[in-house]
């Protein structure tokens, strides 16, 4: 028999959501359980988070396999060293390094409390999409002599409250898109679209202004498509994947008829912020897609980039209005810059 019964990692929720953000306290336990007694050769518990991304591609018989990954942070806690151990790579620990436990563990139930600070840094919230993802999780693991390494893990959620400044953040976004009809409609349609800004935070409203003129034979419907593009690195290679978050539509608009239309959409309150500069392996960006839904024709569509910021939370882990007033921005993010040879959306859509 191997002596263990068994090991698990729990940890205490600090809010209601579950999350926890820069600077917050994980605080916990490593409960042990065997059933003779037992000699150990190092026993620690890990905080770690890390981004990842795996995809394949067929080229003829060949499959290629592409990944990569990246650690964001990592902090550990001996509760038992081993004889040689390497120094801890900087990050913040609450308990003391020499508080030691006997490597000698005897019959029953043991309790190993632990607690770490997460880092202040800017790091991605958990995210998990087609081709990666981003987690955050605490690992305890084990060791004994001439034995399997012995561990368990659990993950929590991180959510970044590091505000990404966007220049001109509250100027209005201006788009236009028309389509002459032919085959089975005649006529032509236009779009003037006009969106209050570019960076938003879930659960807030986007207001949408729409100029429509349908000088067409047939009815024409405006619609919204809020959605998620997702671009994962690796070996050189990009992969994009995008997901619809939110979608719309208003109502028709008969032939000959000109139109002023004003849509609200509500962000989603679960909305994960954007991963922008801040992951070298995969980002996250938004899009808010809006289009004439014709029938038996191409949909002149427009699209504006935003950003979805993480807002600022009061000490139950609830955003705050108050607390969405309050600018202390970092360094201006530039959001055209992630990808230079993607066209600013004053010049034509974007991906």
């Amino acid at each position: 028999m191997s002596g263990i019964k068994s090991l698990s990692v729990t940890y205490d929720a600090i809010n209601e959501t579950n999350t926890f953000s820069n600077g917050d306290y994980i605080s916990g336990r490593v409960t042990l359980e065997v059933d003779k007694e037992i000699k150990v050769n190092s026993f620690l518990i890990k905080a770690k988070g890390k981004a990842s991304v795996l995809w394949t591609q067929q080229c003829g018989q060949t499959t290629i396999v592409y990944h990569d990954k990246e650690t964001l942070f990592k902090s550990e806690h001996f509760f038992i060293h081993e004889k040689k151990h390497k120094e801890n790579d900087g990050f913040s620990l609450l308990q003391d390094q020499s508080e030691m436990y006997s490597d000698v563990v005897c019959p029953g139930c043991h309790v190993y409390p632990f607690s770490f600070q997460i880092p202040q840094q800017d790091m991605p919230s958990s995210f998990k999409g087609g081709a990666g993802k981003v987690v955050y999780f605490l690992e305890a693991k084990l060791t004994r002599s001439m034995r399997m390494s012995t561990k368990d893990k659990t993950k929590f959620t991180f959510l970044s409250k590091t505000d990404v400044h966007v220049p001109d953040m509250k100027e209005s976004q201006f788009g236009t898109a028309d389509k002459k009809l032919r085959f089975l409609n005649s006529g032509n349609v236009s779009v003037n679209v006009n969106i209050d800004g570019m960076k938003y935070y879930p659960g807030t409203e986007l207001k949408i202004m729409s100029e429509i003129q349908n000088n067409s034979s047939c009815a024409i419907t405006p619609k919204y498509c809020l959605y998620q593009k997702q671009s994962f690195f690796a070996m050189k290679s990009r992969q994009v994947h995008t997901k619809d978050i939110l979608k719309e539509k208003g109502e028709p608009i008969e032939p000959s008829t000109n139109q002023t239309v004003s849509k609200s959409l509500s962000i989603p309150s679960d909305a994960i912020p954007s991963i922008l500069s801040n992951c070298k392996v995969l980002n996250v960006e938004y899009r808010l897609k809006v289009y004439l839904d014709i029938k038996y024709s191409r949909n002149p569509e427009i699209k504006f980039p935003l950003v979805i910021a993480a807002a600022p939370q009061n000490t139950d882990g609830a955003a705050t209005s108050e607390a969405l007033e309050r600018t202390e921005p970092p360094p201006p993010y530039n959001v055209y810059s992630l990808y230079p040879t993607l066209p600013n959306p004053s010049g034509s859509s974007w991906a």
